[in-house]
């Protein structure tokens, strides 16, 4: 068995649909898990910025302090073939608790990526 690459995986925020657009995500970043108890670090899902604005007002509404009920965030990783779920990390009781952007820049007309830090009560990796 060959290992498997980190460049094909899916992201479900809670809502049932990794194939649209808005959860297309370009890199999750996973917190070291604890044997011991609760993570202090977020998971952070970073994205280039596009019309949605899911993240925003998921955020907005935990800062204005009426979060949303948490959500169980899903993050399946894929084999090369992108069919095959090699690893799934399941994400119990989220909640996002920063919004942030990588620079505006004239001069370099990169992408400007979205990054949505997400605390979590529970992980079920399988």
């Amino acid at each position: 068995a060959r290992p498997v690459t980190n460049a094909n995986f899916l992201v479900d925020l809670g809502a049932g649909h990794p194939e649209r657009p808005a959860a297309g995500f370009h890199e999750v970043v996973f917190p070291p898990f604890a044997a011991g108890g609760a993570c202090s670090a977020p998971l952070m899902l970073r994205r280039g910025v596009t019309g949605s604005r899911d993240l925003i007002e998921w955020w907005d509404q935990a800062r204005a302090g009426t979060p949303a009920e948490p959500r169980t965030v899903t993050v399946a990783l894929l084999a090369d073939d992108r069919i095959t779920v090699v690893r799934t990390w399941h994400f119990g009781r989220v909640r996002p608790v920063a919004l942030s952007y990588s620079p505006l820049n004239a001069l370099q007309g990169t992408v400007l990526m979205e990054t949505i830090e997400l605390t979590f009560e529970t992980v079920d990796i399988r």
